[in-house]
């Protein structure tokens, strides 16, 4: 269970795109503490600077400040990589549909030079990052892989166009791709800010600051909520999978449902707040429901996920109460 007893071979050499970002940062973080090689690829267009700068003097870590849309720039990422794990993307179903032309040069040409660059440059692995946003109108739970409705957003039609490219470079080139849906990941260094900021981060640093967070929608909307560990461990356990699960995309979840209010409620006990939401309109190409059937995961890729919702949310918020400087007392009821 979890990544901790994975092993590679001493001198193994990842490439984490993205790797300011959310997601991309705590992959290099925690393959740093693992022992090996980490370059980092990012133009911080969406990513922060204080992501990677602990890194920065660590000996086996390596940035490259770099755009995935420059071609050039992704075959000399590649260079001397063993495995790659491709985070850098533009995020958020509501920006997509403000700007559908950026999202489809960052996130479909982009991934497809990177995937270009690892073909040539000999990769082993090409693990990117998908979404459950694939799965769009289709009203079935759980979500299983093969079941897709109709696309919902911009974002949603990136992520699908990218899978569809993974499974004809394993076929077609021999690249080994692994597509990793993650279905609504949070925990530490997700950005709280801003307009387009996930809904966990946003609700605790709102909280924290005795404001009143909005709620699109009724509140009744569910989400597979999931921790960051999961990810990072679904990440490490693509890179070691057999090539016949190569070309597929998998469901990166707990499994689980935790419907909005619900959430809301949670973090108002652990934050002892008694503030009232302000509920918002539903926002434009969101899904109402959202779970995951992980059987395939962890069939096919060994993933076996630690961390569920509550301890995910614990540990979150003691990071947020850290990070943000404030000074809160923790108890769930």
């Amino acid at each position: 269970m979890g990544y901790e007893n994975i092993r590679f071979p001493e001198g193994t050499k990842f490439l984490v795109t993205g790797s300011a970002g959310f997601i991309g940062s705590n992959l290099v973080e925690a393959i740093l503490k693992l022992g090996y090689q980490v370059k980092g690829l990012d133009n911080y267009s969406t990513g922060k600077k204080e992501n990677v700068e602990q890194f920065i003097n660590h000996p086996n870590y390596e940035f490259m400040e770099g755009d995935i849309c420059e071609l050039e720039t992704c075959m000399k990422a590649c260079e001397g990589v063993d495995y790659v794990l491709h985070q850098a993307a533009w995020g958020s179903v509501p920006r997509s549909i403000e700007m559908p032309l950026l999202y489809e040069e960052i996130n479909i040409k982009g991934t497809l030079q990177m995937m270009e660059a690892a073909r040539q440059n000999g990769v082993k692995k090409f693990v990117y990052a998908s979404s459950s946003s694939v799965y769009g109108d289709e009203p079935c739970l759980p979500k299983k892989e093969g079941i897709e409705g109709n696309l919902l957003s911009p974002y949603a039609l990136t992520k699908k166009v990218d899978e569809e490219y993974g499974k004809l470079y394993t076929k077609l080139y021999g690249l080994d791709t692994y597509g990793l849906r993650y279905f609504n990941v949070f925990g530490r260094r997700q950005d709280p800010n801003g307009a387009y900021a996930a809904v966990i981060p946003k609700f605790i640093k709102q909280l924290l600051n005795d404001e009143q967070p909005t709620i699109n929608g009724d509140g009744k909307q569910s989400r597979d909520f999931t921790y960051i560990e999961n990810v990072i461990e679904a990440n490490l356990k693509a890179c070691l999978a057999d090539s016949e699960a190569a070309g597929q995309a998998y469901n990166i979840a707990y499994g689980g449902r935790e419907y909005l209010i619900d959430i809301y409620t949670h973090l108002l006990n652990a934050l002892d707040k008694d503030i009232q939401p302000i509920f918002g309109p539903v926002r434009n190409g969101d899904i109402k429901h959202s779970n995951a059937d992980i059987s395939k995961a962890k069939e096919m890729l060994g993933y076996d996920p630690d961390w569920s919702f509550e301890q995910g949310i614990e540990a979150a918020i003691e990071w947020y109460k850290e990070n943000l400087g404030v000074e809160v007392g923790i108890s769930f009821r």
